[in-house]
């Protein structure tokens, strides 16, 4: 898969204002600014209304920003569009897209057909396709007549089809279980790899996200609060969150004395043990809370390190994000 030299994509202070029905202003996307090296695989996180979606469709040109510039192999969307969407393939809305009364291949020669792919030379690359997403005995089949999975599958073949070095991927496991959900996502990390291919993908499901991508984007409120890759911030969340387990029921002031100086503290106590959970700040921090546990005359049981994943680094970052926002409206 071939390459401009530059960036794949860039985005460079990205607004798109929406008006409701009393013409109040509706920030969709903030100013937001991200690049997209070639051959990167982003996910693009956020809760619902946080401006994935629209941001996508700007990039795509099929919602037009209020304000900002987009660039996809160093050539700028609106001075080359439609032509620049040659280079670029997208599943929006998972298999919504599809032509339910073709089968899985006419949909595929379909969408590559309109896109400029001769048939007979890329015939090979479908069929390898339709085998490596297990849809080789459904190839005949109307669309119509598939399950969630086959027809989110085949969405995915028909994007990926047509062999553009750039793709968007929303909320491809959408509605999935999880053996489905699993298949997909292997899949599309083998391809990723294999072929160089630059991918944006937005979901809701961080497993989906930690496993097929190396950096991530976290978007709140149309703005980027986080733009990293997801090993560091791995590294960055590692030596923070600890579970303690302490014999009997939790010393009077305890939790009081804890939740001063530690944030995330979740208490739960019964008559026979104890369950603490807690972020350090700082590392050198583990020694006041020996402190204090010593003090309150609590008994340790059992301590432990829990380790990361997406999901919670996602909900402090956006913990974080909520309190930077009150912050900032206090006079």
């Amino acid at each position: 898969m071939e390459h401009h030299d530059g960036l794949a994509l860039e985005v460079d202070q990205l607004k798109k204002v929406f008006r409701d029905r009393s013409a109040r202003e509706v920030r969709a996307v903030d100013g937001i600014s991200f690049r997209v090296a070639p051959g990167e695989v982003v996910g693009l996180l956020g809760p619902n209304g946080a401006g994935k979606t629209t941001t996508i469709k700007c990039i795509l040109g099929l919602v037009r920003p209020t304000s900002g510039r987009v660039t996809i192999l160093g050539r700028d969307v609106a001075s080359h569009y439609p032509g620049i969407l040659s280079q670029v393939s997208a599943v929006l809305e998972g298999s919504r897209n599809l032509y339910w009364r073709m089968t899985v291949w006419e949909n595929i020669e379909f969408f590559t057909g309109i896109h400029g792919l001769p048939r007979r030379q890329h015939r090979r690359y479908f069929e390898h396709l339709v085998e490596r997403f297990g849809l080789a005995d459904k190839r005949d089949v109307e669309v119509r007549k598939l399950s969630q999975g086959m027809k989110q599958k085949t969405a995915v073949v028909c994007a990926l089809a047509k062999r553009t070095p750039l793709v968007f991927l929303d909320e491809p496991t959408l509605g999935l279980d999880v053996e489905t959900s699993y298949e997909l996502r292997e899949t599309l990390k083998d391809l990723a790899e294999e072929e160089n291919r630059t991918v944006v993908l937005s979901s809701h499901n961080m497993d989906v996200v930690q496993d097929v991508c190396k950096r991530v984007i976290i978007m709140t409120a149309g703005r980027v609060v986080a733009d990293d890759s997801i090993e560091h911030l791995m590294g960055l969340f590692k030596t923070r969150a600890y579970r303690l387990v302490l014999r009997g029921p939790a010393p009077e002031g305890l939790e009081a004395g804890l939740a001063a100086h530690f944030p995330g503290l979740k208490v739960q106590s019964t008559p026979h043990m104890t369950q603490v959970r807690l972020r350090l700040p700082e590392p050198n921090d583990i020694y006041m809370l020996m402190d204090l546990l010593r003090d309150a005359g609590a008994t340790i049981e059992e301590i432990s390190q829990e380790e990361p994943d997406l999901e919670k680094i996602f909900l402090e970052i956006g913990r974080k994000e909520r309190e930077n926002q009150c912050n900032s409206r206090i006079p």
